[in-house]
């Protein structure tokens, strides 16, 4: 099957596309044929070595797809050859098939196309756990966003309006910020032109934000510990900045805040119920129009490493995909 392969870590330029055998099929995975493959930070991460999963080589990165299932193993019950679903694979699913634990498979609603849905599971996933399990946002609450034009960031700003919170959208640019907009912020916030930490506590009368949703890390993270309100949630998403941030442990006491860890995957792994659960309640604010997933760009295969590089180098608004088939 063709695949975008890498075979030593580096950076995207490394990759190439190729033929990689067939995934073999256990005993409750499904093979899918993949229409859509979303492009998230994990895929810039584990074709350098710097990710938590390290595949033996030569592998195709890609944590998301989206496709038909093409062939079940002998224990699966839940989806059936035929099924559009969306499905979180870990790495393989730049690649004509894929192949994933049933489990990590969610039917695709009726009205969801391949592409929307191949960039769906991941951001809105994390970000419904992050807000609801995690940062228990409740309804009134000031939530700020970082990030909020990005893919996590856009998909946590619509999430965050939807559960009747105050939505603080910032982001780096006022094309950017029009983005958070569009999906439903309430202020803007330009981090590169204005000191975050006064404007979060001048928007929210002094008190500072109730929960914090962060997939920067840096100096974002420095500034937001300095704006948050008593009792707040700052939650850690990742570190698209490049720097991984130390926090003062003095900063949370002072405020009985707490710095909150996200781990969607492992939460999915851990705890499936509630995951399935979680995605029922996002079908539908899908279908009830409340959130609006934005794919900002499509690619094919041989373009890999464009869509890298925009997601590596900022340059991307909401999500970018892979269409397999299509190349």
């Amino acid at each position: 099957m063709r695949a975008v392969i890498c075979k030593e870590y580096g950076p995207p330029e490394s990759l190439v596309v190729g033929e990689l055998p067939r995934p073999e099929l256990g005993p409750d995975d499904v093979r899918i044929r993949v229409h859509a493959c979303g492009v998230n930070f994990p895929d810039t991460l584990i074709i350098q070595g710097k990710y938590q999963i390290k595949p033996p080589m030569p592998f195709a990165p890609g944590g998301e797809v989206a496709g038909e299932v093409i062939e079940v193993g002998e224990n699966v019950t839940t989806v059936k050859p035929g099924d559009r679903v969306m499905a979180l694979t870990g790495y393989g699913g730049f690649a004509e098939e894929a192949v994933t634990r049933a489990s990590r498979a969610i039917p695709i609603p009726a009205k969801m196309d391949y592409v929307t849905a191949a960039g769906f599971s991941m951001v809105y996933g994390t970000s419904y756990h992050a807000l609801i399990q995690r940062g228990r946002l409740q309804p009134g609450e000031n939530l700020l966003v970082l990030g909020a034009s990005g893919g996590v960031g856009l998909a946590a700003v619509e999430i965050g309006k939807a559960l009747g919170a105050r939505v603080i959208a910032a982001a780096s640019s006022p094309e950017k910020l029009a983005i958070a907009k569009e999906h439903g912020a309430d202020e803007l916030i330009n981090y590169a032109t204005e000191d975050l930490k006064e404007r979060v506590k001048e928007l929210t009368g002094g008190n500072g934000a109730d929960v914090i949703y962060d997939p920067v890390g840096g100096d974002a993270f420095d500034q937001c510990l300095r704006a948050i309100n008593w009792d707040g949630r700052l939650l850690v998403i990742g570190f698209a900045s490049g720097r991984i941030p130390q926090a003062p442990a003095n900063l949370p006491l002072l405020k009985g805040s707490s710095i909150v860890g996200v781990f969607w995957g492992a939460f999915v792994n851990r705890d499936p119920e509630t995951n399935y659960r979680n995605f029922q309640h996002l079908f539908q604010l899908y279908d009830e129009g409340k959130i609006r997933p934005r794919v900002s760009k499509t690619y094919s295969l041989e373009q890999a490493a464009d869509a890298l590089n925009d997601l590596m180098q900022r340059r991307a608004t909401g999500k970018l995909v892979l269409t397999p088939q299509a190349s």
